[in-house]
């Protein structure tokens, strides 16, 4: 079985928005980032998300990183498109059944980038095996917080594991409880 993954950036005060304005990777978490894209077969992304996503770096080339991106496939949840391009297909009316059929198939696990209000439905339905966050040492001031507009309430994390990179980030990671 596999698990859906959602990695996320975060200022030290909590901003998720915009992190390609702010965040900073050296050597050793460009390749860190690289190297994680080894463990999924595909990303998982709300429509905002997909959208910059989309216009950002569909036609970008030569950037490993993302040229990785771009071949790999792409699910998306909304409610108001009606078709993708770049490798994508809509999740269609009930999204947490389509997710929950593609944890149920045979492969590496699922990425998802960023919390959104998407989020709602994933934290709601227990969706999201694992959080990873990582945290930038870097205090932003204004923007999307993170989990803004998403229920936590029934949100109950274990921390499982930390690592320390040196360009003084640190990546925490937590599994729903």
């Amino acid at each position: 079985m596999r698990k859906l993954i959602e990695s996320t950036l975060v200022s030290l005060d909590g901003v998720i928005e915009a992190p390609e304005r702010w965040a900073n990777f050296d050597a050793e978490s460009t390749a860190l980032s690289m190297n994680e894209l080894d463990n999924y077969d595909a990303f998982v992304m709300g429509r905002v998300t997909y959208e910059k996503f989309f216009a950002n770096w569909s036609q970008a080339a030569s950037n490993p990183y993302i040229d990785r991106i771009n071949a790999m496939p792409k699910y998306v949840a909304s409610r108001s498109l009606t078709q993708t391009a770049w490798n994508a297909t809509l999740l269609g009316p009930d999204p947490s059944s389509a997710i929950a059929r593609l944890k149920d198939q045979p492969g590496k696990d699922l990425i998802k980038y960023g919390t959104s209000r998407f989020d709602d439905t994933l934290v709601r339905d227990h969706l999201i095996d694992e959080f990873r966050f990582w945290i930038m040492p870097v205090v932003v001031g204004a923007g999307q917080r993170l989990f803004e507009g998403v229920d936590t309430s029934g949100l109950d994390l274990r921390l499982t594991d930390v690592r320390r990179l040196e360009n003084g980030s640190v990546i925490l990671n937590y599994a729903p409880g």
